[in-house]
């Protein structure tokens, strides 16, 4: 699934190719995805141009004159920037045309993404208005980690991953930031010291950012918005290396089940 990273690394791999630029057309092959795509999108959105594109959590907003197209690629989706003559294949559900023939084109092979449009300000749309801080952001601290973890029994890495807390920290970012705070993924959130939560809050925003400026966890079904991989996952700790030496001690990585999500740590090095 494409996380924080990969949708940064998407956001600016495809800003400097469409800011600026009109819609001419809308073309939707697919309407049916997680929320189906409003009919009168095509009509809405022709004509209009697009001042910028930022993004909030896990979702990219594009803003123009009379609102805003909220962008979520799911489980498998990408964007691309293509030539309007390149034929669409099987999984290219929206296409959005512009002025100097080139495409933004929405691919999602499982439909577990969305493509919405709201008047509103996109920041109190009701997909968007509980979402937790953004962890690159100056008012993800330790403080604020630290007291939102009182009286919470739950595992910190599952509490991290709460996007009502934090969001973007994906499985496979919460388990390389928790080995980089030496921080075991099981131990009860309100049991760590605002010392170790400063540990955590500096490693999760290093994991990030490595991961960005790397082009994103190379998953399955992702490439970066120039179609070209990313290369994190080369860099990988502890995520995926169950029995592999530690890279810190040579102990082998462990895997546990935490809900449905996979665990990796080193039992020496996170305490």
């Amino acid at each position: 699934m494409p996380e924080l990273p990969e949708v940064e690394t998407t956001r600016r791999g495809i800003a400097s190719c469409i800011t600026n630029r009109q819609i001419t057309d809308v073309i939707v092959r697919q309407r049916n995805l997680r929320w189906p795509v409003p009919f009168r999108l095509r009509k809405t959105l022709a004509g209009q141009t697009i001042s910028s594109i930022q993004r909030r959590g896990k979702y990219l907003l594009l803003s123009m004159q009379s609102g805003t197209l909220l962008i979520h690629l799911g489980m498998s989706g990408s964007l691309r920037v293509v030539p309007a003559n390149l034929p669409a294949e099987k999984h290219d559900h929206v296409d959005i045309v512009f002025d100097n023939h080139s495409v933004l084109r929405l691919r999602d092979p499982r439909r577990f993404g969305a493509m919405l449009w709201t008047q509103q300000n996109p920041l109190q749309h009701k997909l968007l208005k509980d979402l937790g801080v953004e962890p690159l952001a100056k008012d993800f601290t330790a403080e604020y980690l630290f007291n939102a973890a009182r009286k919470r029994k739950v595992a910190i890495k599952q509490f991290i991953m709460d996007s009502h807390i934090v969001v973007g920290v994906g499985n496979i970012y919460a388990n390389e930031a928790l080995f980089l705070a030496g921080i075991r993924p099981t131990i009860a959130a309100k049991n760590l010291s605002l010392p170790r939560m400063q540990q955590l809050v500096t490693a999760i925003k290093l994991v990030l950012k490595d991961a960005i400026r790397s082009g994103g966890t190379t998953l399955r079904d992702f490439t970066r918005g120039d179609g070209r991989p990313g290369y994190f996952r080369q860099q990988l700790n502890v995520y995926g290396r169950e029995g592999d030496p530690c890279k810190r001690c040579g102990t082998p990585i462990k895997l546990i089940r935490q809900g449905q999500r996979a665990s990796y740590y080193c039992h020496r090095c996170q305490r």
